[in-house]
């Protein structure tokens, strides 16, 4: 298939296509016209890809991991296996990270309703005193 229905079916663009290919992470036959051609299994491919990003991982760790997606040997396979870990690991921080920011949030909302609440009781009182 031609790179244009290989980004339509994977749902991304011709240019993370040839991003992919830039990477190591794809490959396509050419056409006696230069064009680039693709397998049917490129679109699981390139919808994997799009997940692992989707996680956070780099195109070099993704690079570190295909070969095990691809040929499965025991020492592509623990070499993959602790490039996963790693990343676990970078992504759990992350999240912890990211719950600290979220608590942070939380707490500067409720300030902010309590500041809110008590310039609305001040309001009521100054309308009260002015006769209103």
């Amino acid at each position: 298939m031609r790179i244009g229905e290989l980004a339509a079916r994977a749902g991304v663009s011709v240019r993370s296509l040839r991003y992919y290919e830039q990477q190591g992470l794809l490959t396509s036959e050419r056409s006696s016209g230069g064009q680039r051609l693709y397998r049917e299994s490129d679109v699981e491919r390139v919808v994997l890809f799009q997940r692992l990003y989707s996680a956070g991982l780099s195109s070099r760790t993704i690079a570190e991991i295909m070969p095990c997606v691809d040929a499965g040997t025991a020492d592509v396979t623990d070499a993959a296996w602790e490039s996963m870990a790693r990343e676990r690991e970078r992504l759990d921080t992350h999240i912890t990270e990211l719950q600290r920011a979220r608590d942070t949030l939380d707490e500067v909302m409720a300030a902010n309703r309590r500041h809110r609440a008590a310039l609305a009781g001040h309001a009521e009182r100054d309308e009260v005193a002015c006769g209103r």
